[in-house]
């Protein structure tokens, strides 16, 4: 990209005024979500999969998606969808890849995008996407695909889709079907997680919070930002994470097992938060893994800064059932009184979980 392509004097769209930081040589362990390499790992772990993973990389039709794509839909470029081409030439610029993954259109009225591809990444957004979006919106959006691409994520994406896929069709099977479920279980926890890292790439490429909140919002009620309110959107998301009691925990995860995606006000929720991080500042002010320092990383290093996000997530949780192993890690006793406690959601009389008389042995009622 040339200088004169840096100040937005090609194509139909401008380059924001207002300057952008660049990160030269950038690490995608910069911006991924702890959960996200926990995710992967315990991913690679399930028995299974790397055989399942080695098949099916020779089986999957890849040449065929991409002849798919490039017969049926619009490939972004200088001479179509410009605006389009320019964002994502300025989003490789921005996170420093250097092959810029091919782009498309593709007819579809859901609004919706996504990363896909085994030897190289593709990208592709629906009409409905660049219709619902401005164009600071839009580009979060496209940050958020080229990070996917910078974290090789399209590969396991593209396993998860086939063996959906496939998963439907060895529905009558006997026990084949559990075996590709497990498999595509795993795959969607992983999958929801890198979302929250793509989140993330999206906010270093478009460095407008409010655009990401934006697009966010209007991927759950539509493009009625007028009758919308950042604030109102984010306070359900504290209230979906902290109402109820253990039985609402429950039915949180069973909503949640069939998606690929996390819940919109929870992703919302989840950026706001990183965008306000120390880690986040440090990044923006250029201290950041680099992609050359990638092979002196250690598996082990990797998987316990996972495992110490996971326990900083539960540990700060305000949902029932994550409170509940928080006490219970913290040796909380009345194993059954708390258990009864917060499927029921009752309340003892100074106002924490439980009926009755307070135990002085109980740490102070602490929930």
């Amino acid at each position: 990209m040339t200088d004169q392509d840096r100040d937005g004097t090609y194509g139909t769209e401008k380059q924001p005024a207002r300057s952008r930081r660049r990160f030269p040589g950038i690490s995608s362990r910069a911006y991924e979500h702890p959960a996200d390499r926990s995710a992967l790992v315990a991913l690679r772990k399930l028995s299974g999969f790397d055989t399942v993973f080695k098949a099916l990389s020779g089986l999957l039709p890849e040449r065929s998606l991409r002849l798919l794509f490039l017969s049926d839909s619009v490939r972004v470029s200088d001479a179509q969808f410009p605006h389009l081409h320019t964002m994502l030439l300025d989003a490789c610029y921005i996170l420093d890849l250097e092959k810029v993954p091919p782009m498309y259109v593709t007819q579809n009225p859901v609004p919706n995008a996504m990363c896909v591809g085994l030897d190289e990444p593709i990208i592709v957004v629906t009409t409905g996407l660049v219709e619902l979006l401005d164009e600071e919106e839009m580009r979060a959006v496209v940050g958020h695909e080229v990070g996917h691409a910078l974290s090789g994520h399209s590969v396991y994406r593209t396993v998860l889709l086939f063996l959906t896929s496939l998963a439907v069709k060895v529905a009558w099977i006997p026990l084949g079907n559990v075996a590709i479920m497990a498999i595509v279980t795993a795959l969607r926890e992983w999958f929801r997680k890198s979302e929250l890292s793509a989140d993330r790439a999206g906010l270093l490429v478009g460095q407008d919070l409010s655009a990401s909140m934006r697009g966010l919002m209007k991927m759950a009620g539509g493009n009625h930002l007028h009758e919308m309110n950042t604030d109102a959107f984010l306070a359900q998301a504290e209230e979906y994470e902290a109402g109820g009691d253990l039985r609402d925990s429950v039915l949180k995860i069973l909503n949640v097992l069939p998606r690929t995606h996390p819940f919109t006000t929870v992703r919302a929720a989840e950026l706001k938060r990183w965008s306000e991080s120390r880690d986040h500042q440090r990044l923006m002010d250029g201290h950041y893994p680099r992609r050359d320092e990638d092979k002196d990383t250690k598996v082990g290093e990797s998987f316990r800064q996972s495992a110490s996000g996971y326990a900083e997530e539960v540990r700060t949780s305000k949902d029932p059932l994550m409170k509940l192993v928080t006490d219970l890690a913290d040796g909380a006793g009345d194993l059954g009184g708390r258990l009864r406690d917060r499927f029921t959601g009752t309340a003892r009389p100074n106002g924490n979980p439980g009926a009755g008389t307070e135990d002085p042995s109980d740490g102070g009622g602490r929930s």
